[in-house]
């Protein structure tokens, strides 16, 4: 795999730090069509003109433009000077050194695995009511729970199951308060794009918010203030990412999980991915599906997804490693660290230390230089990739015993 450099050589990002002009018509072309687009939907919800649509369903998590006159490919908008999808967008050109200097004041470097951070923590909700509904250690309900209460925030971006849940079809949507946030816990590993709840959010009155997401919709805010896009991002206070490696098509359900294995929908409790996916069923019973049989429904933009560990939020977390009842938490930011504190001293939250479960950090630094090699040769810019891993080192024979004989030569 060839390893990028740098941009190539006709992208000029001195370009990108003077007037932007980049509209519809190039994202379109770079990010869209390209198979880099994930569908986080910032672009929809950044469209002053709303001229950008999204269908939140089965084979759709993408945006398509909606005005006849100029085809899907280009918008007499953008031809008049509107630039507000390509200022939004966390997968277009120079993204990653621009969230990068906005929220860290520097670019990340090589070594820096899973992105700039300050401390990788273990933790858990002290509540065992939370810590039960939740997913893991129900660190994030916990989290959003503790902002509300203590005033950061008066609503948070997350996503809600359709219905009753049987469908496990999942639904942007908006939380404010503890009974809201803990109906919106738990994983579900297909698609849901939590920004298509921004109007919702802005109808209610909410000024501020937390967005909890995977690193594509989390990177969203930082880009969005390094490019200023204007009032779309200010309102998200507080950043929550979710480690994530893949998400799958909600077709997963029908065509692999019930055709091959005889569980429908409607009878899915909970769901989680230890290695293997895991299902859990309303009558006790308990599923594991390879994951290699869970490939063919892998949503495209996931493919070349660079972000597995949510660089660009407060703090990122996932259910990884040996402690089922605990999140590997990384801390990335001064606001990050003081929210996570103030939750420690309160006694909202339980803490120890990553060096608790070494092989979880392995596997997170693992998945994220696997997902930043994703990044296809012909995208234009950013991520560079990352070098492989230094070979590991032979194991030392063990010293031989003291009344041992010598070793004898091979052939001798």
């Amino acid at each position: 795999m060839t390893v990028i450099e740098g941009p190539p050589a006709e992208f000029d990002l001195t370009r990108e730090e003077g007037r932007w002009t980049h509209q519809w018509a190039e994202l379109h072309a770079e990010v869209i069509t390209s198979g880099l687009c994930t569908g986080c939907s910032a672009c929809v919800i950044s469209c002053p003109h709303d001229v950008i649509g999204y269908e939140h369903r089965e084979g759709g998590y993408r945006p398509f433009h909606l005005e006849d006159e100029l085809g899907p490919s280009d918008c007499s908008h953008g031809q008049k000077g509107c630039t507000s999808c390509t200022r939004a967008c966390p997968r277009f050109r120079d993204w990653e050194p621009a969230a990068d200097e906005h929220l860290f004041g520097r670019t990340r470097e090589v070594e820096e695995i899973h992105g700039i951070a300050e401390q990788t923590l273990l933790v858990r909700a002290a509540d065992d009511h939370v810590h039960e509904l939740g997913q893991d250690g129900g660190l994030v309900s916990a989290i959003l729970i503790w902002l509300l209460d203590e005033g950061y925030i008066d609503g948070a971006l997350v996503s809600y199951l359709e219905g009753d849940g049987s469908t496990w079809r999942a639904k942007p949507g908006v939380a404010t308060n503890k009974e809201e946030v803990l109906a919106a816990a738990g994983s579900r590993y297909t698609y849901c794009a939590n920004w298509l709840a921004y109007d919702e959010a802005m109808d209610k009155g909410l000024k501020d918010l937390a967005l909890v997401g995977m690193g594509c919709q989390t990177s969203a805010p930082p880009v969005m203030w390094s490019r200023k896009i204007g009032k779309v991002g200010k309102p998200v206070k507080f950043n929550i990412g979710l480690l994530c490696s893949k998400t799958f098509d909600d077709r997963i359900f029908d065509e692999l999980f019930d055709a091959k294995y005889g569980i429908p929908r409607h009878t899915i409790k909970k769901m989680n991915i230890k290695g293997v996916f895991q299902l859990w069923t309303h009558d006790g019973g308990y599923h594991e599906v390879p994951l290699k049989e869970c490939h063919a429904w892998t949503r495209e933009g996931c493919n070349h997804c660079p972000d597995f560990a949510a660089e660009h939020a407060d703090i990122s977390t996932g259910g990884i490693g040996k402690f089922n009842d605990w999140t590997l938490t990384v801390v990335r930011t001064e606001l990050g660290r003081e929210v996570m504190t103030r939750m420690a001293k309160a006694g909202v939250i339980l803490v120890k230390p990553a060096e608790e479960d070494p092989a979880a950090v392995a596997l997170m630094d693992r998945l994220s230089r696997v997902s930043r090699n994703r990044w296809p040769d012909q995208a234009i810019g950013f991520p560079k990739r990352m070098p492989p891993p230094p070979p590991k080192k032979p194991k030392a024979a063990p010293a031989p015993a003291p009344d041992a004989p010598p070793a004898t030569p091979a052939g001798g």
